[in-house]
């Protein structure tokens, strides 16, 4: 068997998780430590939970920093946190979220101040990453941001529509940043569905399993599953930019 070595280059030497205290930005990060990058865990709340992950990851050099991704003010004042500590990022991964379910139509449900809220978190905060992380992004090669996204933006399903229109923004957003931040970052979406996480609230295992047995896989995603895709954007597909990565079972089909 002949065997194959990663390059140095696409390892991430600093990588940041947004939404790493749980779920896919978990999984993230701890794929991302065990490769042996240092991993900035960001988190909105429950610091004592991402002291926790950071506590758990393999290697050393991470970072517990709370990032509210609906604040300019925070992200700025985690990139200059990661600017002095670090002085460089390789990874931006995009995972930080929140939605609110509502029946798709129910549209007097979905209020002014929760399709804003919505958007805020989910749309404008990945983007808001992206313009304070760009320079530190940009003094290495090879840099990479993945956006998780949701298959929902496809499907026209979801938690809301809401949550689903800031997620076709956040695909729309990932092809017109590939082509502006050319050459130097690459960039992804990564769109699962019904991923095993508390994510939804009200949702269940049952609920998903049922949804599963009827998609062309027959499995319900783990974060797991999710993390190892945004993984394989980083590190393994050095000459793509600005694609959506389905994870989602075959369920887009």
């Amino acid at each position: 068997m002949i065997g194959l070595d990663i390059p140095a280059l696409s390892i991430p030497t600093v990588a940041l998780v947004t939404g790493a205290n749980s779920g896919i930005g978990q999984a993230t990060a701890a794929r991302l430590a065990a490769m042996g990058s240092a991993v900035v865990v960001g988190y909105n709340s429950r610091k004592e939970r991402a002291d926790a992950v950071v506590g758990a990851l393999q290697g050393k050099g991470h970072l517990a920093l709370r990032i509210a991704i609906d604040d300019p003010a925070s992200i700025g004042a985690a990139a200059k946190v990661v600017a002095e500590r670090y002085g460089r990022l390789d990874a931006l991964v995009n995972c930080g979220g929140a939605t609110t379910p509502v029946p798709a139509q129910d549209l007097n449900k979905l209020t002014d101040d929760i399709f804003d809220r919505t958007v805020a978190v989910n749309l404008r905060g990945p983007f808001a990453m992206v313009r304070a992380f760009r320079p530190l992004l940009e003094r290495g090669s090879g840099a990479a941001i993945v956006n998780i996204s949701s298959i929902a933006a496809r499907t026209g399903l979801g938690s809301s529509l809401a949550y689903l229109a800031a997620k076709a923004g956040v695909d729309a957003l990932t092809i017109a940043l590939a082509k502006v931040l050319a050459p130097k970052i690459r960039v992804f979406s990564v769109s699962p569905a019904g991923v095993d996480t508390d994510f939804v609230p009200g949702r269940t295992l049952e609920q998903l399993q049922k949804t599963a047995e009827r998609l062309p896989l027959a499995h319900v995603t783990t974060p797991d599953d999710v993390a190892r895709a945004v993984i394989a954007c980083i590190v393994n597909l050095t000459s793509s930019t600005g694609i959506v990565v389905p994870v989602d079972e075959g369920r887009h089909l």
